[in-house]
């Protein structure tokens, strides 16, 4: 295992506690401490995965993830941010950021989120050419092919990415069925934790914005109150 992890925050107590911190969790740490030392670092370090601090000087955590996403749409970021904003976290999970924490965040919180983050990662790596994952997702007027990330909704284009991928397969598999959040989280995070149902709502909005005719009346993704969610054709 002995994963490489790049980690990028403009506060130095920060950086050193999570350097400190996965280096004792048995990752390789590489440090920036600001967006443009970041993209640097990933260029040269190719890590198997990012944690990034969404403000830094030079360039943002969004600027960061941009850049890492226009040649690389696998390798996971983990986005860290100290808004609470909606917008916020919209923005980093439509760059392709996989996932974010808010700070401040527990220790035991982050560590399960890299390393399920890793999990996946490895699974991807040891199954790249599995069949089901080339085969095209299609219900209504959507269609989506997984072998160039993108869709289209009554002819209009859009680009997904790898975790709304999944999360689409795992809908249409279980159609009609009321899938709850920690089922959800066990399958596309692969992780049972309280704190990432957060995320898993983002997801499911923006996945609307690109599936829905009307996201606020969702026709697909329907929102079973107190469970999870429920996909219908």
């Amino acid at each position: 295992m002995n994963e490489k992890i790049l980690v990028a925050d403009d506060e130095d107590a920060i950086l050193m506690g999570l350097g400190d911190l996965l280096a004792s969790e048995g990752f390789r740490v590489v440090t920036a401490r600001d967006g443009r030392e970041a993209i640097e670092r990933y260029a040269a370090e190719r890590p198997d995965m990012v944690v990034l601090d969404v403000m830094m000087p030079g360039a943002s955590g969004y600027d960061v993830c941009r850049e890492i996403r226009r040649k690389d749409p696998l390798t996971p970021v983990l986005m860290l941010t100290a808004k609470s904003e909606e917008v916020d976290k919209v923005v980093g999970l439509e760059l392709g950021a996989d996932d974010y924490i808010v700070k401040p965040f527990g220790v035991s919180e982050l560590v399960a989120r890299v390393h399920a983050a890793l999990r996946r990662s490895r699974a991807r790596a040891e199954h790249p050419d599995r069949r089901g994952d080339l085969s095209p997702v299609r219900f209504g007027e959507v269609e989506v092919d997984p072998r160039t990330m993108r869709g289209c909704r009554a002819g209009e284009g859009f680009e997904v990415t790898p975790r709304e991928l999944h999360l689409l397969r795992l809908f249409t598999a279980h159609e009609g069925e009321a899938l709850d959040r920690a089922t959800i989280l066990d399958e596309v995070w692969g992780i049972r934790y309280e704190g990432t149902t957060r995320t898993l709502d983002q997801h499911v909005a923006k996945l609307r914005q690109k599936i829905e005719q009307d996201p606020a009346h969702p026709r697909h993704i329907l929102t079973v109150h107190g469970v999870g969610y429920r996909f219908a054709r």
